[in-house]
């Protein structure tokens, strides 16, 4: 079943109390795919680069079976670009620099071998250029997922609510859900965000595990405790393509599967944080896969008998 990502694939330049980098490649799209190629290997991206991108990442990304037929090439111009520092609880950052570049009129495009696919993946963007690339497909996927960010909530507020009730699943962290929703309680926050129009919300927790919500159950995935945390950039968008990518090999979109889908989605996130930008996801084995996901399920497995 094919899969289809649409988001940035750009630069960024990151320092972290660990580190700092010059320009890398980083872009939702680029973590989502990558992450996603592990389990699913028919990938379409649609993306938009200046000239300047390097083609070796691009070539790196068809090795792992993504087809770029959507990437946008604009001669003459160059590929978006975001700075920012992080603070010591590495939770929080500081934007330094935003550089839209050939992002600010970005139209996406969707080929036509990818208007039939089964699942989309909709990285954090304009809400209204997610919304375009739904109404490009010749027929509604099989499921639907978006993430977004606190960003379009204080801008497009509007924009993002129409965009929501297109979708099946909803991608945010717990600050996004609360300012979202209106309200403190996650558990409140989801019951409201549901109503929006997502069948499921998952709401990011990042070194405190991920929440699954739909309207009758919710369910808990920790996050696992790691010895050296480099960058989280990208760490949610190497979710959502773990997530993403387990449903499209299993072909099943039940909550029973999407709670399986959020330990994968969790691994691919754990791996991506251990190096700065992309550079994890790149040359794993189906092992260190496994034996990361395995990692997940000795941490909350226990037997205990109720008196």
């Amino acid at each position: 079943m094919s899969l289809l990502v649409v988001g940035t694939v750009a630069f960024d330049a990151i320092e972290t109390p660990f580190g700092k980098t010059d320009k890398i490649v980083g872009g939702a799209a680029s973590y989502i795919g990558l992450a996603a190629s592990y389990f699913h290997r028919d990938i379409h991206l649609v993306s938009v680069v200046g000239d300047d991108f390097p083609q070796d990442f691009m070539n790196t990304l068809k090795a792992q079976g993504v087809n770029l037929t959507g990437l946008q090439i604009k001669k003459g111009e160059k590929s978006f670009f975001w700075s920012g520092k992080y603070h010591n609880d590495l939770n929080s950052r500081d934007t330094l620099e935003t550089q839209l570049n050939v992002l600010e009129h970005f139209n996406p495009i969707v080929p036509e071998s990818a208007k039939n696919v089964d699942f989309l993946m909709l990285g954090n963007l304009v809400p209204a250029v997610q919304r375009q690339v739904i109404t490009q497909l010749t027929k509604r996927p099989k499921l639907i997922v978006l993430d977004t960010m606190n960003f379009w909530m204080d801008i497009a507020m509007e924009e993002l609510l129409k965009t929501i009730a297109m979708i099946d699943v909803l991608t945010i962290n717990d600050s996004e859900a609360r300012q979202l929703s209106g309200e403190y309680s996650l558990v409140k926050a989801a019951q409201k965000i549901l109503k929006m129009g997502p069948k499921v919300l998952v709401i990011k927790k990042g070194e405190h595990g991920a929440l699954l919500f739909n309207k009758d159950e919710v369910f808990f995935a920790p996050a696992l405790p790691l010895e050296e945390v480099y960058d989280p950039t990208g760490a949610g968008d190497s979710f959502a393509g773990g997530f993403i990518g387990y449903l499209a090999k299993t072909k099943d979109i039940s909550f029973e599967n999407m709670k399986r889908a959020i330990i994968f989605g969790s691994a691919m996130a754990s791996f991506t944080v251990e190096k700065f930008g992309t550079e994890r996801l790149i040359g794993l084995s189906a092992e260190d896969v496994d034996n990361r996901v395995q990692e997940f399920v000795d941490l909350v497995q226990f037997d205990i008998s109720l008196i």
